[in-house]
């Protein structure tokens, strides 16, 4: 079933009459299109994606399964929408709930012969399952990831900088043909106990815990992956945290099994931090699901209660962050399926010395 049906069905079994998508990485699920403005007015009996004359050209090749309808100066996007509405016999609309209050009083002073009504969150509910084409693009932009984390491995040296390195990973990813998903994270020796560092002009030092957390945004679709190393040589507690960390992260992934509760598998990871007394170290969520958006809908936190299925990928993140010392995390990609979780991210995740 394409994404279409399945969002009729869901308006269906939700009593949402018409469906007017202005978030724009919905836009581009449900259609395919990859431009930065374009709403789809979506009904039982018609379906169209209406943008502007920039992309006449992109939405005509892109767009599949929907009618195109593009506008130009003088007329604005709400003519269009009146009119398709009208078309359609659409007297009551479902709005997405990312609209704002301005946008959506202007709209409805605007369109007033239509109802607008606000709509359950059929397309994120929607795009935690992903399809056989989706899983398909995000493992190519992981198979990305994977020789990214292979190629910046050699150029980790002491002595260079974050900001270095992150530059080398941007490179890599847009040689590539890909671009990033997200700012790269690299930080070194105390800046890795700051779980979202920006790279700076900090050098790589002897005994640095390096952390490098990035992904690609490849055919639409992202990754994420973080690995961490230590510069020059470990000491005792460098392995202490760091297979602490990995003990978590392997055993997590194994329980993204259809059926298990996302705060579970979650609280799974702080269950073990709290035998060493390491638990209050650890104040981010476990995952966050991973698709179109590097941070897709869906997660593994302990304010999440989420039940896993089958077609779901989330990123598992462990780690121990310790002011004026340094941190860990290890992540990977994780589909979940009937036969158990398939990991995506495949760069080596035993400790390295560089």
């Amino acid at each position: 079933m394409d994404n279409l049906s399945r969002l009729r069905a869901a308006m269906e079994q939700s009593s949402v009459p018409a469906l007017l998508v202005t978030t724009i990485q919905n836009v581009r699920w449900l259609s395919g299109f990859t431009g930065s403005s374009a709403v789809c007015l979506v009904t039982p009996g018609t379906a169209v994606l209406v943008t502007d004359s920039r992309y006449t050209l992109q939405a005509r090749a892109e767009v599949q399964g929907l009618e195109v309808v593009v506008f130009q100066n003088p007329r604005s996007l709400d003519d269009v929408i009146e009119e398709q509405a009208a078309a359609a016999g659409a007297s009551k609309i479902g709005f997405e709930s990312s609209l704002t209050y301005g946008q959506w009083k202007k709209r409805r002073d605007r369109i007033s012969a239509v109802e607008w009504v606000e709509s359950p969150d059929l397309i994120r509910d929607l795009r935690m399952v992903k399809t056989a084409d989706e899983v398909k693009r995000i493992k190519a932009a992981c198979q990305l990831a994977d020789a990214c984390i292979e190629n910046i491995t050699r150029l980790i040296q002491v002595g260079r900088t974050e900001h270095e390195i992150g530059l080398d990973i941007e490179f890599f990813y847009r040689r590539h043909g890909a671009g990033i998903a997200f700012d790269p994270i690299v930080a070194s020796g105390p800046n890795s106990a700051k779980p979202h560092a920006h790279p700076g002009e900090r050098r790589i030092a002897r005994g640095d815990f390096v952390t490098i957390d990035c992904g690609g945004r490849l055919d639409g679709y992202c990754s994420d992956i973080t690995r961490t190393f230590v510069a020059g040589e470990a000491s005792d507690r460098h392995r202490e945290i760091y297979d602490l960390v990995l003990k978590a992260e392997v055993e997590c992934c194994a329980l993204l099994q259809p059926g298990a509760q996302g705060k579970e598998v979650d609280g799974h990871a702080r269950k073990l931090f709290a035998e060493k007394g390491l638990d209050h170290h650890f104040g981010h969520g476990l995952g966050h699901g991973l698709g179109i958006d590097v941070h897709d809908p869906g997660g593994l936190s302990p304010t999440v209660d989420q039940p896993i299925a089958e077609g779901m990928v989330f990123t598992v993140e462990p780690g121990i962050y310790i002011e004026g010392f340094g941190g860990v995390r290890i992540e990977d990609d994780v589909l979940v399926t009937a036969a158990g979780p398939e990991i995506l991210t495949h760069a080596p995740k035993e400790l390295l010395i560089l």
